[in-house]
């Protein structure tokens, strides 16, 4: 344990002074250079964060944690604070402002998905009603509800007569998500409700078919193919999404398609493509029964934080509700 220490207040000591070193010979300091050298998106967004929050200086660690409202001020510190110019480097404190309304950005979307989550469903409150309704009205729009308490709701996926029961986990975030999707995305939403009630086996390839022995193609012939609750994973995948949050896994994607702000309809687009993905997903895992629900969802979410590992990707779906997030 003391060796460890030791390493690390040496690689500590040793990185600040190649900083410095650097700094001397070129004229900058680290987040000139990055700013510099580094393309917009989350490449340079990320190491502008990783460079304000190990600095020794305690206004630049805070400078990631402000209010909105107090980043050109903080901007502005940052200059004062690292000497430099802003008339001689104008697009520095640009390229800063819309690094900071990232960072910020990110961390407030945490805070108000956290209050949506942490809300519960309550049956007395008029709009949380009215929500249900309309996610009812946008997936059946010819068949009418006949009753708020009703088996009906077991049609979209739900487990019982009462949907309230269902959203214990996500609070109201699981909703909210599930009336984006059915709203913005009716088409694909009301598509991916029937292949959940009438699944599909996907199509084999010619390669595919010729490795497969007599007998199982007898036993695929047979075999039905496993469907889900679309309203249920509906909320699982809202888990999914809210995890990837608030470990900084959507940094990668938020930081390339947001230009300043990520918003929670940023969340919800992601929720909309992480559900059509899945569901993609599920039809070509092509599981035995429903048990190897938590397998399959695990092996799309391992997937998932692989591609956003790369600090290029944007998860783009080709959805209507996010062609004027895309564009931006």
């Amino acid at each position: 344990m003391f060796v460890q220490v030791c390493l690390y207040f040496y690689c500590k000591c040793l990185w600040r002074c190649l900083k410095f070193v650097v700094r001397k010979l070129t004229g900058q300091c680290e987040l000139q250079r990055i700013c510099y050298n580094t393309k917009p998106g989350a490449a340079r967004t990320m190491k502008i964060e990783a460079s304000l929050k190990g600095s020794k200086s305690k206004r630049l660690q805070t400078s990631v944690s402000v209010h909105p409202d107090a980043i050109e001020k903080t901007i502005d510190d940052i200059m004062e604070l690292k000497r430099i110019n802003p008339d001689i480097n104008p697009q520095l404190g640009v390229s800063l402002q819309a690094c900071l309304l990232q960072i910020v950005g990110y961390r407030n979307l945490i805070a108000e998905v956290e209050k949506l989550r942490r809300e519960p469903y309550d049956s007395e409150n008029p709009q949380h009603e009215e929500m249900l309704l309309k996610l009812w009205k946008c997936l059946k729009p010819n068949s009418p509800l006949k009753a708020r308490i009703s088996k009906q709701w077991c049609e979209i996926g739900f487990q019982g007569d009462d949907p309230k029961t269902d959203f214990r986990g996500m609070g109201l975030l699981g909703l909210y998500n599930l009336v984006y999707f059915a709203e913005w995305d009716t088409e694909i939403a009301q598509q991916v409700l029937s292949d959940s009630l009438h699944p599909k086996y996907r199509e084999l390839t010619k390669k595919e078919l010729s490795q497969l022995s007599k007998a199982e193609w007898e036993k695929k012939k047979f075999d039905k193919a496993i469907g889900y609750s679309f309203a249920i994973v509906g909320i699982n995948i809202t888990d999914l999404a809210y995890n990837l949050l608030v470990s900084g896994a959507l940094k990668t994607h938020f930081y390339n398609v947001a230009p300043e702000a990520p918003t929670l309809t940023h969340f919800q687009q992601t929720f909309c493509y992480l559900m059509h993905e899945f569901h993609k997903f599920w039809i070509e895992e092509d599981p035995l029964d429903i048990m190897e629900f938590n397998r399959v969802r695990e092996k799309f979410h391992k997937q998932i934080l692989k591609q956003l590992q790369n600090p290029e990707m944007a998860l783009c779906p080709h959805f209507a509700a996010s062609e004027s997030l895309i564009n931006m």
